[in-house]
């Protein structure tokens, strides 16, 4: 997807800043982040930044101590703070860096919705997909980063189906989401409609695990085009859907969250923020969630809880149960990919994950939904044109 974002640009922020944002870790320091915050904030000077830690996955996460002058104080960003963007080796993150600080761009004004503190945002708006945001750190903030095997109970399901409810309807079927023509549209993008053929070399390493193919049904191994099948056809259901539309987060399992002391879940991690229906985000969310007894017990319960919440938010069209339950039996199929691609060292453990989407796509026939009496759309030979595995991971994949 890199280049679109430009190509439906509204440019940068700040136009005066000189050169492109940085690639490499070594170049952040106290002047570089000062020269970024004056257009911002005239007159600020970083005095010192201290680097407390740095995460690197399909983006970086640093962590900062800053010594900030009378005026970076007085603007109210705190002496710690997060600093978000692609100083990694090795990952290529495409455009989710700029599409990430688009957003927080989008939302600073948003008043009580569920999202982290942000101080500044920027991004290149050249085609190269680069973006840097200053954030709160929640590393020292009072609560709890979530992680996919969280084990929240159906009531904390239930509380976190509202939070995204919330973040729903902030956005609903808002004419300013509309004019945001950088924002991709959930399953009509090349990340969304490709994502299965282009991470195939990292479901293919999973595929060869032991512990994956005790669980996996057999049809994953035997007839694999049929994943490939029900995908494209989830992508062409969701296109085709008529329903109010609001920002989604896209990615939204715990580990992307946050819950605070007061009990408050924020979500983080916005690279796949997209104009959608809320259903990928509810389903992901809750199937992920919940253990399949409870999802198979309080499944339904859980989804009127979600509906309740957006619609006494005041948005108005919000399918009734059922519409909103046939939506749900389509996206297992999102979450069997993106768990399926996914390498537990980069922080969320992927086979439970697998075994819940699998199972609640087994037990609401989603495959059967999607591809009955359908001709595949296209018949491409899965491996073919994958991202390659970066060498940490290439020796695991087996001809």
């Amino acid at each position: 997807m890199t280049g679109s974002l430009l190509a439906m640009s509204d440019g940068r922020p700040y136009p005066q800043r000189v050169g492109r944002l940085p690639r490499q870790l070594g170049a952040i320091s106290a002047a570089w982040l000062t020269q970024l915050l004056q257009p911002c904030y005239p007159g600020i000077e970083v005095q010192a930044l201290v680097v407390v830690e740095v995460r690197n996955g399909h983006t970086t996460k640093l962590r900062a101590r800053l010594e900030l002058n009378e005026v970076g104080q007085r603007a109210g960003i705190p002496s710690h703070v997060c600093l978000k963007s692609n100083w990694s080796e090795g990952f290529e993150s495409g455009d989710i860096c700029e599409l990430e600080s688009r957003f927080y761009h989008l939302t600073r004004a948003w008043s009580g919705a569920p999202l982290p503190a942000t101080y500044f945002t920027d991004w290149d708006a050249d085609g190269g997909g680069r973006g840097v945001v200053v954030m709160e750190d929640l590393g020292l903030a009072a609560g709890k980063f979530g992680h996919s095997t969280d084990h929240l109970g159906v009531d904390g399901v239930a509380q976190g189906l509202e939070s995204l409810a919330a973040l729903h309807a902030v956005t609903w079927v808002h004419p300013r989401l509309h004019r945001q023509v950088w924002l991709p549209v959930s399953m009509a993008n090349p990340v969304d409609n490709d994502g299965l053929l282009r991470m195939y070399n990292y479901i293919k390493v999973n595929l060869g695990k032991d512990d994956y193919r005790q669980r996996l049904p057999r049809w994953i191994y035997e007839t694999p085009e049929l994943f490939s099948h029900a995908f494209d056809e989830l992508a062409a259901f969701e296109r085709a859907q008529v329903s109010p539309s609001c920002l989604i987060h896209g990615d939204s399992h715990q580990g992307n969250s946050f819950q605070r002391d007061n009990g408050q879940r924020i979500w983080l991690d916005w690279q796949l923020a997209r104009r959608g229906r809320p259903w990928r985000d509810v389903a992901y969310f809750m199937l992920g969630a919940l253990t399949i007894e409870e999802r198979r017990a309080e499944g339904q319960r859980l989804l009127q809880v979600y509906r309740e919440k957006l619609i006494s938010l005041g948005a108005a069209g919000v399918l009734d149960q059922h519409a909103a339950w046939e939506q749900l039996r389509r996206w297992p199929v999102w979450g069997m990919q993106t768990w399926m691609s996914n390498m537990d060292d980069w922080g969320q453990s992927g086979l439970p994950m697998v075994e819940r989407f699998f199972t609640a796509a087994e037990d609401f026939d989603t495959l059967r939904l999607l591809t009955r009496g359908r001709k595949p759309r296209r018949t491409p030979v899965l491996g073919e044109g994958a991202r390659p595995l970066t060498p940490a991971y290439a020796h695991l994949l087996k001809d």
